[in-house]
């Protein structure tokens, strides 16, 4: 049967809704493409493009992502408020981005910061320690939280939509803080699981309009600093699908890590007496009516009950708050950044963490500075990284060089490459003690004929760097190698072995690597005098989980890594290795008079030096007089 020719006007239209294959059909699909506002890629980079970079034409709006629990008991699923702000042409386009997501318990504001709202650190160690005042109740700031403008104007004109939300029991979230617990893992989940389509989104707190996520291409990245750089790493440890790629600055690994070391209980500096109740309260600005039964079963009963200020052991509670346990089900690429000066989250935070990763051999990427708390990468270094993950570029960030370490002369944004942390190089170097109190004594390689034992008056009213700095004083024992001829390059984790007595059954115990002279100018930058610090309670010498008393008169061994670092060691200083026992900055403040007596023929140290023995003495040799 014979069918009419079509009209010329129909064949036209039906061709261009063939699939390309003519001249013409190909030419009109082009220009209708450069018309499009899409990301532009340049060198592996996302650029800034002129169509998205306006914050005048971006589209913002909130809502509420219902999650799959119930932390204030309620009844009702806890939902969690949600802010996105993405270009304007993923509505009149129909443009599809990737997603960075950064979440927050801080977005509304915060408790009051005063010390009086601590512990006391005036505490005998293993005695219950003194009441502590509460806080009063957060005062939310505004009808809605105040969102930070940083990670948008970042990403969104690079062409990412860019994601906030309040942490449960915070701002205008619903559920209770548990300051580690499971539910602020499953938060973050719940709102990927809705950027991916899987979950609901409602326009109100309590309502059931939808509100669907369709211009997110199921990729989403998590960033941030802190608390905030906590969250990307739970939110891994969930496995959930469509999180790609990560970037935790300076993150919380471990609360007992944050809180706690080593059996002894330790404060992060600067805010010496606060613990993790004091923290559940900085943090809980979330609605009025439902925290008095949050402080009842949460601080009052979950967290006063479990975290132990007497003993400082490692239990089931802190257990459930290091991420360290969660890590099998992480699927995301990880690029950690932290400060080996960071004496708020210890750098052992991230690179116990890092370890972990390397082993599940997972993407990762690691930046360090010399600085303290915070401090992202380097722009370029994050742009590659979530140009990779998240868009899909292929480039070659995967042969990039693993870490980055900013020197001690170097600026921010121009860090050092190395092919691993620590370096390659590095050998073990274990350095024995030589007998010198009240004054200095001695570090170095060689073993010494027998030196029997030497003894520290603990008092928690000298600090530190006074202790580090006094030519004679019977509150610490320091020991110091000679004079360097050349620089040393320290990277790792320095370990102490020390066999140790105390006149009573408990005593604070710490540790500083420290470089002299100390340097007291103004300018002295922070890598000048401190090299690294730890701290043990010898009541848990056998077990981090059960202490035990000090029977006083007998000698214990105990060994403890210090925190990681790398640092080079200039000409001309001294590396010391001061044992002292309570630590004004970190540490409970006991009254003074305790006696720490330590053998030395039975204490060392081990520092991680690049090229190890040999480079050490060739450090101290005496350069041959020029003829």
């Amino acid at each position: 049967m014979n069918k009419p020719n079509p009209h010329p006007l129909t064949l036209l239209i039906l061709l261009t809704l063939l699939p390309v294959t003519s001249g013409v059909a190909q030419e009109t699909s082009t220009k209708q493409k450069s018309q499009l506002t899409v990301p532009v890629f340049k060198d592996g980079e996302a650029q800034i493009v002129n169509g998205f970079k306006d914050p005048d034409y971006w589209i913002r709006h909130d809502l509420w992502v219902e999650t799959e629990f119930d932390s204030d008991n309620d009844g009702r699923l806890d939902r969690m408020h949600v802010s996105v702000t993405r270009p304007r042409q993923t509505e009149s386009e129909g443009l599809k981005l990737p997603v960075i997501y950064v979440s927050s318990p801080y977005f509304a504001g915060t408790g009051k910061a005063g010390t009086e709202f601590f512990w006391d650190p005036h505490q005998e160690i293993g005695k219950n320690p003194p009441r502590r005042t509460t806080q009063p109740p957060v005062e939310r700031k505004g009808m809605r939280p105040i969102i930070s403008k940083s990670h948008a104007r970042q990403w969104v004109p690079r062409g990412y939509i860019v994601v906030h939300s309040s942490s449960p029991g915070t701002g205008l979230s619903q559920g209770c803080p548990t300051v580690g617990g499971d539910n602020e893992s499953l938060a973050p989940k719940a709102v990927i699981d809705w950027l991916c389509g899987r979950a609901d989104g409602f326009t109100t707190v309590d309502g059931f309009e939808r509100v669907p996520a369709g211009w997110c291409t199921h990729k989403v990245g998590m960033t941030g600093t802190s608390y905030n750089g906590t969250i990307p790493l739970a939110a891994a440890t969930t496995g959930v699908a469509g999180l790609e790629a990560i970037i935790p600055i300076a993150p919380n690994t471990s609360y007992y890590h944050y809180y706690r070391s080593n059996g002894l209980v330790r404060h992060p500096f600067g805010f010496i007496g606060e613990d993790i109740d004091c923290l559940y309260e900085y943090i809980h600005s979330g609605p009025e009516q439902m925290r008095a039964d949050c402080n009842t079963r949460i601080r009052d009963e979950l967290m006063r009950s479990n975290f132990d200020r007497v003993t400082g052991d490692y239990n089931d509670f802190w257990a459930g708050r290091d991420y360290l346990n969660d890590l099998k089900p992480m699927q995301a690429a990880m690029l950690m950044a932290h400060a080996f000066n960071d004496w708020n989250v210890v750098p052992e935070h991230s690179v116990r963490i890092l370890e972990a990763v390397k082993k599940k051999g997972l993407p990762w990427q690691a930046f360090f500075h010399q600085g303290g708390h915070g401090g992202p990468p380097p722009m370029k270094l994050m742009n590659r990284w979530f140009t990779r993950y998240l868009h899909g570029v292929e480039n070659d960030v995967e042969k990039d060089q693993r870490v980055w370490i900013v020197r001690e002369n170097d600026k921010r944004d121009n860090p050092t490459a190395y092919p691993d942390y620590p370096h390659p190089e590095v050998q073990p170097v274990r350095f024995h003690l030589q007998a010198g109190t009240p004054q200095r004594g001695v570090l170095q390689t060689e073993v010494p004929e027998q030196q029997g034992v030497e003894s520290l008056v603990d008092n928690y009213s000298f600090n530190g760097e006074a202790l580090a700095r006094a030519e004679w004083t019977n509150h610490r024992l320091i020991y110091l190698t000679p004079k360097l001829n050349k620089p040393v390059h320290l990277s790792g984790t320095p370990q102490i072995e020390i066999k140790l007595a105390c006149n009573r059954e408990a005593a604070n115990l710490s540790v500083w690597l420290v470089s002299l002279p100390w340097n007291t100018r103004k300018n002295a930058k922070i890598t000048d005098n401190i090299i690294t610090r730890g701290w043990a309670d010898p009541q848990n010498h056998q077990s981090l989980t059960k202490s035990e008393p000090l029977q006083p008169g007998t000698f214990y061994t105990l060994r403890f890594d210090l925190q990681p670092d790398d640092q080079i060691i200039p000409k001309g200083q001294q590396i010391g290795l001061m044992i002292f026992s309570s630590d004004q900055d970190f540490t409970l403040w006991p009254t003074p008079g305790t006696e720490l007596t330590v053998d030395l023929d039975h204490t060392s140290l081990t520092l991680p030096i690049v090229g190890g023995e040999e480079v050490w003495h060739d450090a101290l040799r005496v350069a041959e007089p020029e003829e």
